[in-house]
């Protein structure tokens, strides 16, 4: 164990010992999202924990420390004409492939190339007693029967600190390009769901409405030259100049209507009709909607669940909105009972990260 980690494990231990809380940190990128930290915790800075550890193009594997920025893992990749297929979004310089993998966010590919978990090899971690535990991937299976690290990934650093993270990656695209074709909401669900059946290089959609009426649609293609062109032919509509860039300001929430406080985003069924909520920007061909605005969490949580759906304040207008409607949707008591059991595995005095995704987790 080197220098650094001796370091942490001590913090570690030190922290359990007198149930002090402490706050997992990487490049901070994600402070925003989910709880507020308890007041008086102890920052545990992980951003100096970085660098690629291996990478084998051939295989489609890399393995980095948690610390590594995404920036310079998804540059190494780019050099071989690979990349992360769940296009993680990047908020600032300084995001990492730790808290990439503890947020589990993905970006307007997920819904066609799947999301973090989907990609997660193995990971490293400490746990709460200061052990070094590995998880899948090359190394040993977990013989407790858990997909630890899977478990691991969206968990937000409350069951324990991820310290290295072995991912798949894929090929990158060709070619890709971007059509644009005016459509109100309902008609660009419509259209979604309908091109989601059929054999298309969609790698993207996103639907933004101008107005009371109409609105946008761009479709991302990506794929070899032959498909994607024949893709274009049959879906119609204009070639945006600039989609990367479109894409980019999507994926890191530079996009306009991303940039709202509060930012509400809700998963429903791919299929569910035009909500009504207001202004909309919906993506994952219609599996995930934005909302903005000061809306009332608790009916439409409601109205949400019973379409077989959640929702989440993204973004708070201030911790006061965050403690009072609690970031993510209420959790039901079988569910409550598992997340319980989890925490009271990894991390019985409750140090890491404590309320970050429930009050008493």
């Amino acid at each position: 164990m080197d220098v650094l980690l001796s370091d942490v494990r001590a913090r570690v231990i030190l922290a359990n010992a007198a149930s002090k809380p402490l706050t997992i940190r990487g490049g901070g990128t994600k402070t925003f999202y989910g709880n507020p930290p308890p007041k008086g915790a102890s920052v545990l800075d992980m951003s100096s924990y970085a660098g690629i550890i291996s990478y084998e193009p051939t295989e489609l594997v890399i393995t980095a420390r948690a610390g590594t920025r995404l920036a310079d893992l998804e540059a190494e990749l780019a050099s071989r004409h690979q990349m992360l297929a769940f296009e993680p979004p990047h908020f600032a310089v300084g995001a990492t492939i730790g808290g990439c993998v503890a947020a589990a966010l993905a970006g307007p590919r997920r819904a066609t190339s799947g999301g973090v978990r989907d990609y997660v090899l193995g990971v490293r971690m400490m746990d709460a007693q200061g052990r070094v535990l590995r998880f899948g991937g090359e190394v040993i299976k977990n013989v407790a029967g858990y997909d630890v690290s899977r478990l691991l990934t969206g968990s937000l650093g409350t069951l324990g600190i991820l310290l290295d993270v072995s991912l798949k990656v894929l090929p990158r695209p060709a070619v890709e390009t971007t059509l644009c074709l005016p459509m109100t909401e309902s008609q660009a669900l419509h259209a979604m769901n309908q091109w989601a059946g059929q054999p298309l290089p969609i790698s993207g959609t996103a639907w933004v409405g101008e107005g009371t009426e109409g609105g946008l649609l761009s479709v991302r293609l990506s794929g070899s030259t032959a498909a994607v062109s024949a893709a274009r032919a049959r879906i119609g509509g204009d070639v945006m100049d600039d989609g990367d860039v479109f894409w980019r300001a999507l994926r890191d929430h530079r996009h306009p209507f991303l940039t709202a406080c509060p930012l509400w985003r809700v998963s429903v069924p791919s299929t569910t009709p035009a909500l009504n909520l207001g202004p909309t920007l919906i993506e994952w061909g219609g599996a995930q909607r934005w909302l903005t605005g000061p809306h009332l969490a608790r009916p439409m949580r409601a109205q949400v669940r019973d379409l077989g759906g959640h929702v989440t304040l993204f973004r708070a207008a201030s911790e006061a909105q965050a403690h009072e409607v609690g970031v993510f949707q209420p959790l039901t008591a079988g569910l409550a009972a598992i997340h319980h059991r989890l925490k009271n595995e990894f991390d019985p005095s409750g140090v890491f990260n404590p309320g970050r995704m429930y009050p008493g987790l």
